[in-house]
């Protein structure tokens, strides 16, 4: 944390790491194994944030891989990694920033492990997610829903 962010009475911590849930298919095993390995991935993401008490909360990143073989699914992967976190001293954008694109970033490699390992225990080759720009997605996300809140008509959709 930076020094200054300690100096102004911003505090942030992990407590903990896990995963929270976790599901492995292969519905086309074995007829798989006999076809030419030229997979096509599709990646989706997404992240929610739970506030436990006025400090702590719990942030979710679901991630779900589905890899494709011509038109038949090789694997999906969805796997929740989840952390708890505290923070304290942080004004609402910058507490949202933290739980929606600084939490996500640090959840992302334990999650892109998990998949790692379970694609190879399903004796396929060995899937590296690439990183991702929770930032940019985080500041995408927000655009969309300031643009969703001015074109409505005052009805909050989620």
């Amino acid at each position: 944390m930076p020094e200054n962010e300690q100096q102004s009475g911003k505090q942030f911590a992990v407590h903990r790491i896990y995963t929270k849930d976790l599901s492995y298919e292969s519905p086309n095993a074995p007829d798989v194994f006999r076809q030419e390995w030229q997979p096509k991935h599709e990646l989706n993401l997404n992240t929610k944030a739970n506030k436990l008490a006025d400090d702590t909360f719990e942030v979710i990143l679901s991630v779900t891989v589905t890899t494709k073989i011509g038109d038949k699914t090789a694997i999906i992967v969805e796997v929740h990694q989840a952390g708890l976190f505290g923070a304290q001293g942080f004004p609402e954008p910058e507490l949202a920033h933290l739980l929606g694109a600084y939490c996500p970033n640090m959840l992302f490699p334990y999650a892109r492990e998990v998949i790692s390992d379970l694609v190879t225990k399903g004796s396929f080759p060995q899937l590296v997610l690439q990183p991702v720009n929770f930032d940019a997605l985080f500041a995408q996300h927000q655009k969309q829903a300031a643009e969703q809140k001015n074109g409505d008509s005052g009805q909050a959709t989620h």
